[in-house]
Parts: structure tokens; sequence; C-alpha cells
């Protein structure tokens, strides 16, 4: 029988690639602004909503603004 030498997981754990554990929540809700909302958002909004999902939080306010709408928006929203 094989036995793996990995930690027990528990919850929203996982293990990334190098076997060390990670913790990643989704929220509950997927964010519904428009294209409009992201262009007029402040930075520190931004960096709260790039943070609760667990993405990075680089670059200037628009390059913030642009990976959000990357993110967040489906391509016919995004144009």
């Amino acid at each position: 029988m094989f036995h793996s030498k990995q930690p027990r997981l528990q919850g929203n754990e996982q293990t990334s690639k190098n076997h060390t554990p990670c913790n990643f929540q989704m929220p509950l809700h997927y964010p519904r602004y428009q294209k409009s909302d992201y262009e007029s958002m402040p930075e520190w909004k931004l960096d709260c909503l790039l943070k609760q999902y667990g993405l990075p939080v680089i670059g200037d306010v628009n390059q913030k603004r642009k990976f959000a709408m990357g993110a967040f928006l489906w391509p016919s929203q995004y144009e």
C-alpha cells in the first residue's frame, strides 16, 4: 500500500507543486462591476478587490484597473 508523506489538508487548504500548503478561499460572490465602475474605482478599492480574490496587487492604478477588468469582465463587457 502506498502512503503519501504529504500533510493532511483540511478545509480550503490545497498544496502547490512544491507540496507547501496554501490557503485560498473563493469569496462567496463574483464582483458585479461594469467597465465604467473599474475605470473610476479608486486604487484602494482595486487593491481590496484583488486581494480578496487572491490576485496580485502590483503596478500602478491603471495597470490594476486593466488587470481587474480582464479578470472579472466577460469579453463582451470589456470592449
